[in-house]
């Protein structure tokens, strides 16, 4: 074990502030670093070696988390509240996971986890408003407010799980009981950046798994081999693939070649994993990467086989820098969202839905904009019409999608709306049927054919009205929204104002840029 309480043992010449912290400076988040992963079979057979079953017992590390520039004020108020209550109690109490690994990155976790030395029924005791959820799983939903932080349990899995030795993994060397406990529960974690746990009071990160060395190397690597990782559950193969999109990290070769050929194990996962996993990768503000990256690594065809299809049309290759109008509309998208600001799933439903028609047959800019126009408005699409006769704003010509302008009357161009919002819900009935979905890649016979189709029917229904538009003007009782700042807490619930709002935005952020001359 390496320790030290102002400088620690990564190389001891150099003092810790300075170079750790230059680093993370190196760490770019920008979605063309996502995928600069390089796949090289020969390498990855040079190195398997030397990365797999190293009998060598890990060196592991505790480091002062002021070194690391964690402050606890960064914790959010009602995970302190329940830190506090568990602590008074004479619990032990850590922040485990990706929440530790971006506090140390400088960005705004998702949520925080908490992991106790309390069992789940004395979590219950101490919490007026606490429940038991999961049955394979089991974990504590203790309610703060409007707000619930997961607490999991060191004693729920900890005597069942049982340390498979035939990976080359081994004890830490040094440890003594409670480090045993922590080391144990940090092995059962998906990455070693996610096997970080952080001591508030003690103001201690214990690092088993070499997770600092990944953060400051920019690198995504499983805790365990890869194969068996993601053998053990494929659904961990979406996470890397989020988790590098968002922090713009690259996968270690081991990592890649499995993500890759271990694609079609997806297929096995039920339709709401697979809804959710899509959801973090496209809703919280990194969705240009995460596709780029699911293209990339072949999973695409899989998962989204229209997009897919439209990649191949437009001769994008694997490894391509370049962008097109898919990307452009989700890389506008992700402007507006983060982490803790996220979109609820109808909004990235429409946009997919919205481009396939449009790249089925492609549209006068003015259509697109009358369109847009219209949905914002609760559907108007006369009123639509009425409000982009005056507009002359140029569009981008870059874009195949978009044909030449055609300068239709009013009458023409509120039959092109109509004809095409009927287009946007064909295919939107298209991506939510198995047929339609696995005759998308159909064209290609050597490309995996799929017909996975994981939309759930709510989500289906909130995506239809929000194209549902007429010449009868909005709907009855819809107030379409003023002004541009968006309300996240009501878009992240799906709010129609507020989606159609986003929506039209996005479109026309991508379609008539502001930089355009």
């Amino acid at each position: 074990m390496a320790i030290s309480r102002l400088s620690f043992a990564c190389r001891h010449s150099i003092h810790f502030r300075p170079s750790f912290f230059h680093c993370f400076q190196k760490v770019r988040f920008s979605s063309v670093a996502a995928i600069e992963t390089l796949y090289d079979q020969n390498n990855f057979n040079k190195d398997k070696n030397q990365n797999l079953g190293d009998p060598k017992p890990p060196e592991w590390k505790k480091w002062n988390s002021k070194e690391l520039g964690i402050s606890n004020s960064t914790i959010s108020r009602p995970t302190r509240k329940v830190l506090d209550g568990l602590k008074k109690n004479g619990y032990e109490v850590y922040l485990v996971g990706g929440c530790v690994r971006d506090l140390i990155l400088k960005r705004t976790p998702k949520d925080f986890d908490i992991i106790t030395s309390a069992n789940l029924t004395e979590v219950v005791r101490a919490f007026p408003r606490c429940i038991i959820v999961g049955k394979r799983f089991p974990i504590c939903h203790v309610h703060i407010g409007d707000t619930i932080v997961e607490v999991s349990s060191f004693s729920t899995t900890g005597p069942k799980f049982k340390v498979d030795l035939s990976n080359g993994i081994s004890c830490p060397i040094d440890c003594d009981e409670k480090d045993y406990v922590r080391w144990k529960n940090c092995l059962r974690r998906d990455l070693t950046i996610n096997g970080l746990m952080f001591d508030p009071y003690k103001r201690i990160v214990y690092d088993y798994m070499g997770g600092l060395e990944d953060i400051k190397k920019a690198k995504v690597r499983t805790v365990i081999p890869a194969s068996t990782s993601f053998q053990e559950d494929c659904a961990r193969i979406l996470r890397a693939v989020r988790i590098a999109a968002r922090l713009g990290f690259r996968f270690t070769r081991e990592t890649a070649h499995f993500i890759k050929n271990l694609s079609r194990s997806l297929l096995r996962l039920d339709n709401q994993r697979i809804m959710m996993e899509m959801n973090y990768m496209l809703a919280y503000g990194s969705a240009e990467a995460s596709l780029r990256i699911l293209w990339k690594f072949g999973l695409l065809e899989l998962l989204l086989p229209f997009q897919a299809a439209y990649f191949v049309r437009d001769g994008f290759k694997r490894r391509d820098k370049r962008s097109n109008m898919l990307l452009c509309l989700f890389s506008n998208l992700d402007k507006h969202l983060a982490p803790d600001r996220p979109c609820h799933s109808s909004l990235w439903v429409g946009i997919l839905a919205f481009h396939k028609a449009l790249s089925d047959q492609p549209r006068d800019p003015m259509v697109v904009a009358a369109f847009c126009l219209a949905v914002h408005n609760g559907g108007d699409i006369l009123g639509g019409v009425k409000m982009v006769k005056n507009f002359t704003k140029p569009h981008d010509d870059i874009f195949h999608e978009l044909s030449e302008p055609q300068h239709l009357n009013s009458k023409a161009l509120a039959d092109e709306i109509v004809d095409f919002t009927a287009s946007v819900k064909k295919v939107l009935y298209w991506m939510t049927d198995s047929y339609y979905v696995s005759q998308a890649m159909a064209e290609y016979p050597q490309a995996p054919c799929s017909d996975l189709v994981f939309f759930p029917l709510p989500v289906y229904l909130k995506v239809s009205r929000i194209f549902e538009c007429s010449r009868q003007g909005s709907e009855k009782g819809f107030m379409p929204k003023q002004g541009r700042k968006i309300n996240y807490e009501m878009l992240s619930l799906g709010s129609l104002e507020e989606v159609r709002h986003t929506f039209a935005r996005v479109v026309f952020d991508t379609v008539f840029p502001l930089n355009l001359t």
